[in-house]
């Protein structure tokens, strides 16, 4: 991605249904007799936002991790556009380059400026000159008002501004899929909305993304649909405004109506 094809903020991007760009079938995880994902089956598409939503453990960030190649797979499939990444053998790294995943804990690096954070693996994976990552990081951070804070380490960035800039290192690689795990839970309330805020403003860019989240009225108003797990497994998904409106399992209505959503 150069800064001359940088998405541009309140452009809308339609979500392309012609082909999936990740498949999941019949996904399963387990520790010893420890099921964590029991048959989890799933498409995304090219400009969705996918909010995988239950409670804690119930397989939210595993599933994450599984597509990220991070843990391995006890069972299933797994393709990216088209193409099966779980097979024995794959290069992980290569699909790591079209994957880009967020965590809560931010994974900075705490030596390195945010400049420095943002253009090390355009560098180093990409194999861009240091002017041409710069340029694109600098894009990025003025988009999301932090250009001022480039040569700052993480520990001068407040919470929301250290997350935003983990969300920018994996945007600016130009991910086929972004992965948010649990993006907000480490943060402040005030300072989730600076998060979400730019959320917003990838989904306006046609970015895909899968996040798993605990904040339900942004899932409402910002996903384009919602997978509930519970247990390892889908117990219920739609469209976001269809599944918060009227969600269709008991398990569902249980769960929404305890977070006092229903």
């Amino acid at each position: 991605m150069s800064p001359s094809n940088l998405n541009q903020p309140g452009t809308v991007t339609e979500i392309d249904w012609s082909n999936p760009r990740l498949k999941v079938r019949n996904l399963r995880k387990q520790y010893d007799e420890r099921v964590i994902l029991n048959g989890v089956d799933l498409e995304i598409y090219p400009g969705q936002i996918v909010a995988l939503i239950g409670s804690s453990g119930s397989g939210k960030s595993t599933m994450l991790r599984c597509i990220n190649l991070i843990e391995e797979i006890s069972d299933g499939q797994i393709w990216l556009e088209g193409r099966d990444i779980s097979v024995a053998g794959i290069d992980q790294d290569e699909v790591r380059r079209d994957v880009g995943m967020v965590f809560q804990s931010y994974n900075l690096f705490a030596h390195l400026s945010i400049l420095d954070n943002i253009t090390l693996a355009l560098r180093h994976v990409q194999g861009k000159t240091k002017a041409e990552s710069e340029a694109i990081a600098m894009q990025w951070l003025s988009r999301i008002g932090l250009a001022d804070k480039a040569n700052s380490f993480p520990d001068k960035l407040s919470g929301g501004q250290q997350q935003r800039t983990a969300i920018v290192r994996a945007v600016a690689l130009n991910p086929k899929l972004l992965l948010l795990d649990e993006v907000t839970s480490a943060l402040d309330p005030e300072l989730v909305g600076e998060v979400l805020e730019l959320i917003r403003d990838l989904k306006k860019s046609g970015t895909t993304i899968i996040m798993a989240t605990h904040e339900m009225s942004f899932a409402r108003d910002v996903a384009d649909w919602v997978v509930f797990l519970d247990q390892g497994a889908i117990v219920e998904e739609g469209e976001a405004a269809e599944f918060f409106a009227n969600p269709k399992q008991p398990r569902t209505k249980e769960f929404l109506t305890r977070l006092q959503i229903l």
